[in-house]
């Protein structure tokens, strides 16, 4: 959710704050400020509601903020409403500490009571000012240095947090600590950066250093130290970032969403080419799982959010068929909270793009606590829940800006494909030889996809007869269902056009009587059992007036006698085709909110990575 960066070192730090905010804008906001040190005077603190434009505005894009050293911050509120009052950065009345922070303080109000009995006054609703004031009081109380006043307050607080702190009496230095919330640290040539993301600080540098749950770090322009929380110094490796900075720029695409849609042939691509070898064999290695382990699973939990969720949908019906498991996908937000029953042979697999997904990693700990091994399917390397993994899968997705996933969920799909077949293999129910040709079909899809997206001003033009759309349903049945629910959350949450997505069999049982004269109903039939009961379900609502879409593979021409418009999928292996059958349906909800002329990168009320409950 919100975004933090940070600078030390020779260049004028407030338009390099300013530069890299702009860069996270994608992961929501509501307010943004910083707060730059010059010297030792007092550091200078602009805050501003709205778009990191007015607070630019506010400080003639940061030129206007003389110093070296600062810290700056996008908020989405949690605790009080969008204000300048509210915005971060948070100080203390004498400016000794000045501090930005990322995350959810869930014990809050019992530190606002205590710190008020201190003679601590607050100016602000929200949980950071908490935090600011707590590492005051601790920093006076025992004449602490800022590392032991910040370990002090980590013991109090209980939430996640990712925190940056600068102190009065430490000018040209940052104090850092994080507990459940993303945070790297860049370095440079004589000078030193935080953020909460990586395209924040890619224009500056590569080389990073991933801090560590319950960590410290003291930050100047030659570097960093790191802390563990008694305060003794931790050894840390440098790593370089594979991306480059254009990676995470437009490239002449009006929207990153559209953007990562044509992205998506390359990145499949380059997730097959990550674990099929020259061979034409699967090799999971890398991820550290082995064949022994493999054969000893009995059955799979697979625990995701949102659109990864989607994907958890369509790998139970790929992983039930091929390796004749059971397999349970949960919600992570419910998972930890049913008191989940585990075996000794589980594999509980988390999806995450960000690997920062609070309610997932707190999933995967709550499995390890209940002793069974875990695999983790994420995009971004060192993240929180790849490093806490038993197993990890990387997605090679790249870096995905735009709220709605496309490329990230793709790259998913196809890691579900592999994992399914060679588990078949290693159990001995998918043959060398079916492995193979799913195998080369599975590396046909990249060009498949291609021929989808050539074609796509076919969408463009269905799309715009349907922006003023009031209610939009997907219905599918078996790995058709599981496309129909991403279909309808790309469509809501970018177009904000009400829409559900229904086994199609479910209709009957309630939902029927929404349709009414107009209402577009999407139909996905990739999977030929299932075709024709789909088609009865449309042809049921199509009786009761709604505008039928199918949705379905090259050679169905007949479900051209009950849609209104049909759009054709090039044919593929049916285990395969959610990777096919989504690309209309990301294109359909991003032309939609084009032609209702939202924000189709930063959708309202919605962030990029969920790192709060």
């Amino acid at each position: 959710m919100c975004g933090i960066v940070g600078y030390v070192g020779p260049r004028q730090a407030a338009p390099v704050l300013l530069d890299g905010l702009s860069k996270l804008e994608y992961r929501g906001y509501d307010s943004a400020g910083l707060a730059v040190r010059d010297a030792d005077k007092v550091p200078s603190v602009v805050k501003a509601k709205g778009r990191l434009r007015v607070l630019s505005e506010k400080t003639d894009a940061g030129k206007a903020v003389p110093g070296n050293c600062g810290i700056g911050h996008t908020r989405w509120a949690t605790h009080g409403e969008p204000s300048e009052n509210n915005a971060h950065p948070h100080i203390t009345d004498d400016m000794n500490v000045v501090a930005v922070h990322n995350g959810i303080i869930e014990n809050y109000k019992e530190l606002r009571d205590k710190m008020i009995r201190k003679g601590y006054k607050f100016y602000s609703e929200t949980d950071t000012e908490v935090a600011v004031k707590v590492v005051d009081y601790y920093y006076h109380k025992y004449k602490m240095g800022p590392i032991d006043a910040i370990a002090k307050t980590m013991v109090r607080v209980r939430g996640s947090y990712a925190l940056a702190v600068m102190f009065k009496e430490y000018p040209g230095e940052i104090y850092v600590a994080r507990k459940d919330s993303p945070m790297i640290i860049g370095s440079g040539d004589g000078e030193t950066f935080i953020a909460s993301d990586v395209p924040a600080i890619l224009n500056y540098t590569r080389q990073v250093y991933y801090i560590g749950n319950l960590e410290m770090a003291r930050l100047t322009a030659d570097g960093a130290t790191f802390y563990n929380l008694d305060g003794d110094v931790v050894e840390k490796e440098l790593h370089e970032i594979k991306w480059d900075a254009e990676a995470a720029e437009k490239g002449g695409f009006e929207h990153f969403m559209m953007k990562e849609i044509h992205e998506q042939p390359k990145a499949v691509q380059d997730t097959i080419n990550a674990y099929i070898g020259a061979d034409g064999k699967i090799d999971l290695g890398v991820s550290g799982i082995t064949d022994e382990k493999i054969a000893s699973i009995t059955d799979i939990n697979i625990v995701a959010c949102g659109s990864a969720y989607h994907v958890g949908i369509a790998a139970q019906y790929i992983f039930e068929d091929l390796v004749r498991v059971p397999v349970r996908v949960e919600l992570a937000s419910e998972f930890r909270y049913r008191k989940p029953i585990l075996s000794p042979h589980t594999l509980v697999i988390v999806i995450s793009q960000s690997g920062e997904t609070a309610d997932s990693l707190a999933a995967l700990r709550e499995a390890k606590e209940l002793g069974v091994k875990t695999m983790s399917v994420v995009n971004v390397v060192g993240s929180s829940i790849a490093r806490e993994s038993d197993y990890v899968c990387y997605t090679m997705a790249g870096p995905e800006i735009a709220v709605a996933t496309t490329k990230a969920y793709s790259t998913q799909l196809v890691m579900s494909y592999i994992l399914a077949i060679k588990f078949g293999q290693v159990k001995g129910l998918v043959s060398d030889e079916k492995a193979g040709e799913m195998i080369r079909e599975l590396q046909t899809l990249p060009a498949k996809i291609q021929r989808l997206l050539d074609d796509k001003e076919r969408i463009q033009w269905f799309a715009s007869k349907f922006a003023n759309a009031r209610d939009i349903f997907f219905i599918g049945r078996g790995i058709d269902y599981a496309i129909s629910l991403e279909g309808s959350l790309k469509m809501k949450e970018i177009s904000y056009i009400h829409s559900e997505a229904y086994a199609a069999g479910e209709l009957k049982h309630g939902t029927i009587s929404l349709i009414e004269d107009g209402t577009l109903l999407v139909g996905v039939l990739t999977q030929s059992a299932l075709y024709e009961k789909t088609v009865s379900n449309m042809v049921e609502c199509k009786s009761r007036g709604a505008y039928l879409m199918g949705l379905t593979s090259y050679g169905n021409y007949n479900i051209e006698d009950t849609a209104d418009f049909t759009v054709y999928i090039p044919r593929t292996d049916e285990h395969f085709t959610p990777t096919l059958a989504v690309i209309p349906l990301q294109l359909m909800g991003y032309y939609v909110s084009c032609a209702k002329g939202l924000d189709v990168d930063k959708p309202r009320n919605l962030a990029k990575s969920v790192t709060v409950e």
